[in-house]
């Protein structure tokens, strides 16, 4: 179904966060052209946002111009000047159209903190959340914005991962669902609509399936790396569920599993795994750890 445009773009973002997820949203945004606020907690944190911003620019500009350094370095130093860091909350929210929240994944941390921007950013500002687990609803009704407020879940590492859930609560107007839509094309991406329910699309199909995926496991229908095989195999997935849990991080799961099971008990999908549990009390997070269900090198 075609969706009509709204014709009034963004023109000023301001990020939350300036870690994987903020940063990697700031730079497809700038590289959009449209101008950009990354906030953080300290200018040690804007340093290192920046750095990291500057490194994968650099990437993917040796790729896109690979006998060309000249064209490279401009390409890279025409987004960075769209990019400002900065510690002054009040500051980045008054200048902002939209601002996305990539903090920790934390309710009390998010509310806490749209609590405090609320009242500095302009009343027409829309307020959108990157969370991948939490309500979106849950961190709107802390604001006064309750119809200009949404979700936009990008996926790591967010330069590569084309997909963005456009999350609506009860609340968020069309109007601010069209613009949130409309933003995210503007940046390269691809964007579909879901309402808010734990998980949304991608998360309500994918923690149930790896969570199962460890339960035949703890059965003894399979090893580890005999599932990965059959799914990659025979389910045409890139890569199978214990592969996928050592990129995401198997802490990471732990986390939205236990929420989700302390918010529905009854519901088995969300039951937490054992496996899982040992892995994590193990420090045994993944590949960023260089050990999760199987072992890496750098």
């Amino acid at each position: 179904m075609l969706r009509r445009a709204t014709m009034n773009r963004f023109k000023h973002v301001a990020v939350w966060g300036g870690g994987t997820m903020g940063g990697g949203i700031a730079q497809v945004t700038a590289a959009a052209g449209i101008a950009v606020t990354v906030v953080e907690v300290t200018e040690d944190r804007c340093t290192a946002a920046r750095k990291m911003i500057e490194q994968s620019l650099t990437r993917v500009a040796k790729k896109n111009f690979a006998n060309d350094d000249a064209k490279a370095k401009a390409a890279v130093d025409t987004t960075l000047s769209l990019i400002t860091f900065t510690t002054d909350e009040k500051l980045a929210a008054s200048r902002a159209e939209l601002v996305v929240e990539a903090i920790i994944e934390n309710i009390d941390a998010k509310n806490a903190l749209w609590k405090k921007i609320d009242g500095f950013a302009n009343k027409d500002c829309i307020f959108a959340t990157n969370t991948s687990s939490l309500s979106v609803a849950d961190q709107a009704k802390v604001t006064t914005r309750g119809d200009r407020f949404g979700g936009l879940h990008f996926f790591s590492p967010v330069p590569m991962m084309k997909l963005v859930e456009v999350v609506k609560t009860d609340d968020t107007s069309k109007e601010t669902a069209d613009k949130l839509y409309e933003y995210s094309q503007k940046i390269g991406k691809t964007p579909v609509f879901a309402q808010d329910t734990k998980g949304f699309i991608v998360n309500r199909l994918l923690i149930p399936y790896m969570l199962e995926a460890c339960r035949l496991v703890e059965r003894g229908v399979a090893t580890p790396e005999d599932v990965d095989i059959a799914m990659k195999l025979g389910a045409g997935h890139p890569m199978g569920p214990f592969t996928l849990s050592d990129s995401v991080g198997i802490d990471v799961l732990k986390l939205i599993s236990d929420s989700w099971s302390k918010a529905e008990p009854e519901n088995p999908i969300f039951r937490p795994s054992k496996l899982i549990d040992e892995k994590v009390a193990a420090g045994k997070l993944g590949r960023k750890t260089g050990e999760g269900f199987y072992k890496y090198t750098k």
